[in-house]
């Protein structure tokens, strides 16, 4: 069946790019357009580009004309959308879809979450619990 992988999720700096990726199955890649749209919380959809992986043809929205360059690699059926210059108006949900008719999308990626921030990723401190027992042992024993 028609599968769209894209990761999960990416952390950016402000200021650096990104490079996300969208891995199609399932079709013929070089067939039907890639459309990748954006999606900030609480708001619709946002028309990014799209992109004709036969030919590399490419159309963007003019608002995103300096922000995202799309591209594919056909022997591996992987689109890719770069943002360049992040800030935190970036922050959003990008999705990707194949467009056979420019009119409507029968299967999307499950999106990308992207998180433009300047702090850091941190994880949870995990400490291994050492018993404050000592083992039992015959010389442990009193008789």
């Amino acid at each position: 069946q028609v599968q769209l992988q894209q990761p999960g999720a990416e952390l950016v700096k402000p200021g650096a790019s990104v490079k996300m990726s969208c891995k199609a199955s399932g079709y013929t890649f070089t067939s039907y357009w890639i459309t990748w749209v954006k999606q900030r919380p609480g708001q619709g959809l946002e028309w990014i580009g799209d992109i004709y992986p036969g030919s590399g043809s490419t159309n963007y929205n003019e608002k995103f004309k300096s922000k995202a360059t799309l591209t594919v690699d056909k022997p591996s059926s992987t689109a890719y959308m770069q943002l360049s210059s992040l800030t935190s108006e970036d922050s959003a949900v990008y999705y990707c879809a194949p467009d056979s008719n420019h009119l409507y999308f029968d299967y999307w990626g499950q999106g990308t979450t992207l998180t433009v921030s300047s702090e850091s990723q941190s994880f949870p401190n995990v400490f291994p619990l050492v018993s404050c027992e000592s083992p039992l042992s015959d010389k442990n024993l009193v008789a």
